[in-house]
């Protein structure tokens, strides 16, 4: 289960983490839907209800043995609503190794790239370490706020924020990148990059390292795609249609 944000920004990014875990688990099934974190956030309990309601049912029906998910906010919806055995994508990397032809790959170069941690798994460490791991496979040198790990603060996109106090998030999203001892960041939410780069940082996330071409001092972010409601939602489309591609 991708969740919404991701979809929204990488279509491409989608595709080849699908084609990877496929390797590991021949019989994956996809489900790209919303957790209802965000009317959680707001509220409002009983659309809450029926969205949760009709995810549970719809995962149920792919009679799974477990539910992997690259978005933290989902893994906790999930795991509060005790229906399923959990893991995040980002503890099970360790487990199942990397693509060969992926180690190693940014050994040669010079960016050096502050982690950020997603605030929803503060306290999940299997998933910091998890991250940490993929960055060091990869060759990437990195470096650690102050606010890290169990400490992390949020992006600025938490709760809802962006939509109900943009003048708020937005100075949350400023003072994180302060935080930040590098310009280059790596965060592994989408909604947490798209923070960073209105903050005025430079993200990406981490299936871009994975998948995309080699980051040094010199390369520019792909564009914040989740400002443009438009462009996310095409994206969303193109990412059920290579999901839909991919599985069946």
């Amino acid at each position: 289960m991708p969740g919404c944000s991701l979809p929204s920004y990488s279509p491409e990014n989608i595709s080849k983490t699908v084609q990877y875990l496929k390797n590991t688990y021949p019989e994956l099934s996809v489900i790209q839907k919303c957790c209802g974190k965000p009317t959680k956030a707001l509220g409002q309990v009983d659309l809450l209800k029926q969205r949760f309601g009709s995810l549970v049912q719809d995962i149920k029906d792919c009679e799974i043995d477990e539910m992997i998910v690259a978005c933290q906010n989902c893994l906790n919806m999930l795991r509060e609503s005790k229906e399923f055995k959990t893991v995040s994508l980002w503890e099970i990397m360790p487990k199942i190794g990397l693509p060969k032809e992926l180690r190693g790959k940014a050994a040669g170069s010079d960016a050096v790239i502050s982690i950020h941690d997603s605030c929803p798994v503060r306290q999940e460490t299997a998933i910091h370490d998890g991250v940490r791991w993929v960055m060091q496979e990869l060759g990437y040198k990195t470096v650690e706020p102050d606010c890290t790990r169990e400490r992390t603060r949020c992006c600025g996109f938490g709760g809802m924020i962006v939509p109900a106090n943009p003048d708020l998030a937005k100075r949350v999203m400023e003072r994180r990148i302060k935080d930040m001892p590098t310009e280059q960041i790596v965060v592994y939410c989408a909604a947490c990059r798209s923070s960073m780069l209105m903050g005025g940082g430079k993200a990406w996330h981490l299936l871009d390292l994975l998948w995309g071409p080699v980051v040094t001092k010199a390369s520019q972010p792909p564009e914040n795609v989740l400002a443009s409601p438009v462009k996310a939602w095409i994206n969303r489309y193109k990412s059920k249609v290579v999901i839909k591609r991919q599985i069946t």
